[in-house]
C-alpha cells in the first residue's frame, strides 16, 4: 500500500521522484498484493493491483535516496545488507516520519480483518504527506 499511497501524492503535488517497494523475504516475489490491501488501496482512489513482490537487493542502496522499511524486522534485514554508513543513513522506518524516534513499526494487518488494513492504510498515508513535505522542501 506504501508504494501505492506515495505514487498518488507525489502525483498530485507535482513532485517527479521514482518510487518502488520491495520486502527482505523472497516467498512473495511476483505476487500481487493481498486482496485486502487492493480493496482498501481501492477504497481511496489507488489502484494497487498491478504491483507485484520482489525482494529487496544490495543495488537498491544505489537506485534509491531513502529506504523506509515497515518495521523493525525488515529494517534490520535491510541495514544487514548495507556496504556502507552512506547506505544506511538512507534507511528509516517509515512512520518515524510522523513518530519520530519512536521505532513505530506498521502493524501487520493480515490477521486484523478489514479495519486493520484500513488502520494500516491510515497510517501509511499520514508518513507519505510527510515524505512529500520532506522533498518538496529539498526543491
Amino acid at each position: 500500500m506504501a508504494e501505492g499511497i506515495l505514487r498518488k501524492k507525489l502525483e498530485e503535488r507535482g513532485i517527479n521522484a521514482e518510487v518502488d517497494s520491495a520486502g527482505t523475504s523472497n516467498y512473495h516475489i511476483g505476487e500481487a498484493p493481498d486482496e485486502r490491501s487492493i480493496k482498501t488501496a481501492y477504497r481511496h482512489g489507488i489502484d494497487i493491483s498491478m504491483q507485484k513482490g520482489r525482494q529487496f537487493t544490495t543495488s537498491d542502496f544505489d537506485a534509491f535516496d531513502y529506504i523506509y522499511a515497515m518495521d523493525t524486522f525488515n529494517l534490520d534485514n535491510i541495514l544487514s545488507k548495507a556496504r556502507t554508513d552512506t547506505d544506511r543513513q538512507k534507511v528509516k522506518l517509515v512512520l518515524d516520519m510522523t513518530y519520530p524516534g519512536e521505532e513505530m513499526s506498521v502493524p501487520d494487518p493480515y490477521y486484523g480483518g478489514d479495519e486493520g488494513f484500513e488502520h494500516v492504510f491510515q497510517l501509511l498515508d499520514k508518513a507519505c504527506n510527510e515524505i512529500c513535505n520532506q522533498l518538496e522542501q529539498e526543491k
